[in-house]
């Protein structure tokens, strides 16, 4: 989700009054996570499901159906990338510490939090479980939501499931342009999806008759409102097909935990010209509950 402010003048199906940017809705009402605890019975064969807002939480519930609870945790961890990977990790956390107290309680042993946490530091791998031996509490996140599509790329209505989510505003501006910040050598801006799992759900969507591409997600801070922002975009991350302000930080703090990751953008308006006239909220609302039904017949089979 790329804005969030209240608009008196709109009112959607999602029991939800949002004004959208010239990327994505904009919702008003908290943005929660769901009643539910987010941890349940056999949590290692779970999928957790992030969305920035309520509507577009709402619009995966009803895509998984009836068996969202027995496989699925989907909850609205708000917008931009740092509130995404904060409500990411905390989840994830939080079923690791949950995963240790069951363990307790049927006599095994296992690791505290404090432990977890000395593995994070010595470890030579991306995150607090590597090198441990241990399972992560969950088997994927995915980042989910709608948002901008590149012209000629995703266009607007159609699915994008990402190969990879990248930081592209993340880095320096210098005299001669944008230095990423793998360039500038104080990491990565970059998280690979799950290839795998990424080419089978788009193959199934595409089975489906739902319109679907791939390439690159790039999560921003500031939505794109210009043609030169977007051409800009471009330049930096050559295969761009969908914009969103989630993404990166979600797979960030799935690699954190040993995570796999995806991405899956609904396409609510062209990245570019900032054109409200244009935006089709509903219809992207729509087709990530479509594909929300999708994704559960591809996790569960």
């Amino acid at each position: 989700m790329n804005e969030h402010r209240q608009d008196k003048d709109q009112n959607n199906k999602a029991n939800a009054s949002f004004e959208t940017s010239d990327q994505q809705g904009e919702l008003s009402g908290a943005t929660t996570t769901s009643d539910t605890s987010p941890v349940q019975a056999n949590s290692s064969q779970r999928v957790l499901i992030v969305t920035a807002v309520d509507a577009e939480k709402d619009a995966v519930l009803r895509g998984l159906g009836d068996m969202a609870a027995e496989r699925f945790d989907v909850i609205a961890a708000g917008v931009g990338p740092a509130s995404a990977a904060a409500g990411t990790a905390a989840t994830l956390a939080y079923a690791v510490v949950a995963a240790s107290t069951r363990a307790l309680a049927q006599g095994s042993t296992a690791p505290s939090p404090s432990d977890v946490a000395q593995a994070s530091a010595t470890s030579d791998g991306p995150g607090p479980l590597a090198g441990t031996g241990r399972s992560p509490a969950y088997m994927l996140v995915i980042s989910a939501g709608i948002g901008g599509g590149f012209p000629g790329r995703a266009d607007v209505g159609s699915l994008v499931v990402a190969d990879a989510m990248v930081a592209a505003d993340l880095g320096s501006q210098t005299p001669d342009g944008f230095l990423s910040v793998d360039e500038l050598g104080f990491g990565s801006s970059i998280v690979a999806a799950d290839a795998e799992l990424a080419a089978r759900l788009r193959h199934e969507l595409q089975r489906a008759g739902l319109a679907v591409s791939g390439g690159t997600a790039v999560t921003v801070s500031t939505a794109t409102g210009t043609a030169e922002t977007a051409a800009e975009l471009l330049r930096r991350v050559p295969d761009a097909a969908a914009e969103g302000m989630e993404g990166f930080g979600v797979a960030t703090a799935a690699q954190q935990f040993g995570v796999p990751a995806l991405e899956l953008r609904a396409i609510s308006n062209a990245v570019g010209p900032r054109d409200r006239d244009a935006w089709r909220i509903k219809d992207a609302l729509d087709a990530l509950r479509a594909a929300s039904s999708i994704l559960r017949e591809v996790i569960t089979s």
